[in-house]
């Protein structure tokens, strides 16, 4: 089989060179200029989940390199708060543009540092696409409010105005889930609302950012405005978070990843997007069909690496065993294997680590007492689809962060019942109910402790049309078309005083 390694064409080409086993070896973009860095070319393997094999190395950038990289941003804001809105939204649409004629090699590259399903990496693609195609809706979030004062009789002779800047310089951290979309939705709202970026791109898969970045430079980004450093959160991703130059962190990774950051930031405003644990309510009185479509297909897409993954399902005794038939069928019917097979919805998990974590989270809910439905075990980084029933709740997947395409079953008495279960999680970032009675709907909706809640279907944040975020151990803030904005913009208010001119009122 020919050896796949990730060397995008054309423009791409200026951030590579290919070493003399073939493999290129990409840069880091500093100022403006793509470069190895200040290590003299040190290095690590991007390896691909499909096969284990080296497909691209990436430069090890160093904590100089970090510090030179925030330097480089906060010197460049000026540039960028000084280009008006509408050509902010114009450089994202000739992005758009750039990006389009390369879709093969975006999507490729999706497939080979993931492991992603092909028709899922296009999937991403389309979705990063349209994230910058609705710039103008999240531009339209810079917006100011007028306040009269003569509504308070110390500032009755002022008019106040209040407007959001930008905080600066943005440290932008992404995960290797969505290796080019989640990166896309933290620089889109960074940008446009003014402020210059750090980008750190997941180890596991920095390759499709750096061709991100190497897009915007086409259309027409200035120097300085997205640096992008590749490796270790020790060294680069420490130095961006603590930097004093640094405005705000937008991060999206694990809970315990995110209270290091939040410990270490300071007075920096943060987005923090962390683990989830979404609870999927089956009632009595649901469609047992359609919960079964849904809940496989929630739990599964992606491989179940998803924050808003279903990752156990609260089914009401009654009817949990016409329910775990169903779904049993609806997973069996779910293509895993070789992720450039179109059908293929499950394709490997990211790296070795990963799938020894799921296989302990199965072990020991099965050394526990719960039932093994079907899967339960794994071909290379492939975890075959996995149901286990009667999931006892002192098993660590009842509560545990699973990342991988497990469904536990967890039987209830009833709606009460799972409502305890789902609110006694230490997350709270997505949930879902299935019912046909929009009281209960209503009920769980009002009571389930989580920032988002979906009524039969599963959780999916999608592009941002509906914003999402989480409570307790899920992050801070939210994110979404429009929304995204708030978070990385500061506001101030401005105080006038009308008597010089005249407008006094007597």
């Amino acid at each position: 089989m020919e050896k796949k390694v990730i060397s995008p064409r054309g423009i791409f080409e200026d951030t590579y060179v290919i070493d003399s086993d073939g493999v290129p070896r990409f840069k880091i973009l500093i100022g403006g200029s793509w470069s190895f860095g200040s290590s003299g070319g040190d290095y690590f393997d991007v390896r691909s989940p499909i096969d284990g094999n080296t497909v691209a190395r990436a430069t090890r950038a160093t904590k100089d390199d970090a510090n030179s990289a925030v330097q480089a941003a906060y010197s460049a804001r000026t540039k960028i708060r000084s280009i008006a809105a509408v050509h902010r939204i114009e450089l994202f649409e000739k992005t758009c543009e750039v990006m389009r004629s390369y879709a093969e090699d975006f999507i490729r590259t999706i497939v080979i540092e993931s492991g992603k399903p092909i028709s899922s990496a296009r999937g991403e693609f389309e979705a990063s696409l349209l994230r910058m195609c609705y710039a103008s809706e999240e531009a339209r979030r810079i917006y100011g409010e007028y306040i009269p004062g003569d509504w308070v009789e110390d500032t009755k002779n002022k008019v106040g105005m209040v407007i959001r800047e930008p905080v600066g310089v943005v440290a932008a951290i992404s995960p290797f889930n969505y290796p080019l979309f989640s990166g896309v939705s933290k620089v889109v709202p960074a940008i446009l609302a003014g402020n210059a970026v750090v980008l750190k791109p997941a180890s596991d898969t920095p390759i499709s950012l750096i061709m991100y970045a190497r897009a915007l430079e086409v259309a027409g980004l200035p120097s300085g405005v997205l640096n992008v450093v590749t490796g270790s959160g020790s060294d680069v991703g420490d130095v961006i978070t603590r930097h004093e130059l640094v405005g705000a962190i937008s991060f999206t990774g694990s809970t315990e990843i995110g209270k290091q950051i939040a410990a270490r930031a300071g007075l920096k405003r943060l987005h923090l997007e962390l683990g989830g644990k979404a609870a999927a309510i089956v009632l009595e009185d649901a469609d047992i069909d359609l919960a079964a479509r849904k809940v496989a297909q929630g739990s599964l897409r992606n491989s179940g690496q998803r924050c808003d993954a279903i990752s156990r399902v609260l089914v009401v005794e009654e009817v949990a065993e016409a329910f775990v038939k169903k779904l049993r069928e609806e997973v069996a019917r779910t293509k895993s294997g070789n992720p450039w097979d179109d059908d293929v919805v499950v394709g490997p998990l990211i790296n070795e680590r990963a799938l020894r974590k799921v296989d302990e989270l199965v072990r020991d809910a099965l050394s526990r007492g719960a039932e093994l439905v079907m899967g339960g075990s794994s071909e290379g980084l492939l975890y075959h689809p996995t149901i286990l029933d009667k999931v006892p709740l002192d098993s660590k997947i009842a509560w545990e962060e699973t990342f991988g395409p497990v469904i536990p079953v967890i039987r209830v008495k009833d709606l009460d019942e799972a409502l305890e279960v789902a609110n006694r999680s230490r997350y709270g970032l997505d949930s879902c109910v299935f019912t046909t009675s929009m009281y209960k709907a209503w009920r769980a909706i009002k009571l389930l402790e989580v920032g988002t809640v979906t009524v039969n279907d599963f959780p999916a944040h999608g592009v941002g049309n509906f914003p999402f975020g989480g409570i307790k151990d899920s992050g801070i803030g939210r994110e979404g078309l429009g929304y995204s904005i708030d978070e990385l913009t500061v506001l101030k208010t401005i105080s006038i005083n009308v008597e010089p001119s005249g407008l006094r009122k007597e």
